[in-house]
């Protein structure tokens, strides 16, 4: 049996790609594809771009970014990580109200590591720190390649459990059920649609899930008022009206890739817009419905996803 040839991963230092920080590894981070595997390798839905070189105060945060639902920060380095940028880090934070802190860095130093799982544990359960180091591969002379290593993350686990306790010590049963109803949802997406990956459950009638735009969520949501689900594509802020108007030009075309009719919604008295599938007459209330429930809401949010996702993309 012939012997393969079999090449040698060797490690590279960072600035044999990046030469600055702000001119070269910033810009590279802040692209789509860059951002997306990040998110990947934090087990994020998706992180968007909002911003980079951002002003907050007098000083300026690498990049702001939006999971679909929250302000995301993210602060790099080419470099070992130091005290002035874990200041930062919490700075621009506070400054932009974001719940999610992404440092990364060439090495990320012991010291700090242990400085972020501490913030981790004893700050707000839906404020996260992140701490992540970015290497360069290659085999031979083939082409660089990054790779991101999550070094501290929160314990979602044990957050996880604090959540559910907290909430049943301490709401009604109707949040209670909420919580229950939307944690059983994620579990059967991951199984059945893996790419969808919606905001950690709430006790609320909502949850919100990112099509890869700051601006725009395709969320679910569960009205026990008037007993409906729905999938909606929710618009909000000041630019919703054009947004809005801008996808109202492709309706037939949404429509027949769907196979289903929406309910457009302007909401004119709001600085929102809403383009939604209801299923009607269905309460969560019913546990023994609640594979049915699933199975709507699985279909169509895959569904309108797919179909939606590059035309929100490419609208102005």
């Amino acid at each position: 049996m012939s012997k393969k040839n079999l090449g040698k991963m060797s490690q590279v230092p960072l600035r044999e790609a990046w030469e600055h920080e702000a001119g070269d590894f910033t810009p590279w981070l802040a692209e789509a594809d860059n951002l997306n595997a990040l998110a990947e390798s934090l087990g994020l839905s998706e992180l968007v771009k909002v911003a980079t070189e951002h002003s907050v105060g007098d000083f300026k945060l690498d990049i702001l970014c939006t999971d679909g639902d929250e302000q995301v920060i993210i602060e790099n380095q080419l470099e070992e990580t130091d005290h002035k940028h874990l200041g930062q880090i919490i700075a621009y934070a506070a400054g932009v109200g974001a719940k999610k802190v992404i440092w990364v860095s060439e090495s990320i130093r012991p010291e700090h590591a242990a400085a972020l799982r501490f913030l981790n544990e004893n700050t707000l359960e839906d404020l996260s720190f992140f701490g992540v180091e970015v290497e360069l591969w290659k085999i031979g002379d083939s082409p660089l390649a990054p790779k991101f290593e999550v070094i501290v993350e929160p314990d979602e686990w044990a957050r996880s459990g604090r959540e559910q306790a907290r909430v049943m010590t301490s709401s009604s049963p109707t949040k209670q059920l909420q919580l229950k109803f939307w944690t059983a949802l994620v579990e059967r997406l991951a199984k059945e649609a893996p790419h969808i990956r919606p905001q950690k459950p709430r006790p609320q009638h909502w949850l919100n899930n990112s099509i890869g735009r700051a601006g725009f969520g395709l969320n679910i949501s569960a009205n026990t008022r008037d007993e409906r689900l729905g999938v909606e594509l929710w618009i909000p802020g000041e630019e919703a009206k054009k947004h809005f108007a801008e996808l109202l030009k492709h309706k037939t075309e949404i429509e027949e890739k769907l196979g289903y009719e929406l309910d457009w919604q302007e909401l004119p008295s709001a600085k929102a817009c809403r383009i939604a599938s209801y299923y009607p007459n269905a309460s969560i209330e019913d546990l023994n419905r609640w594979d049915e429930y699933f199975s709507w809401i699985v279909q169509r949010i895959i569904k309108m996803d797919t179909v939606l996702r590059p035309i929100v993309k490419s609208i102005p």
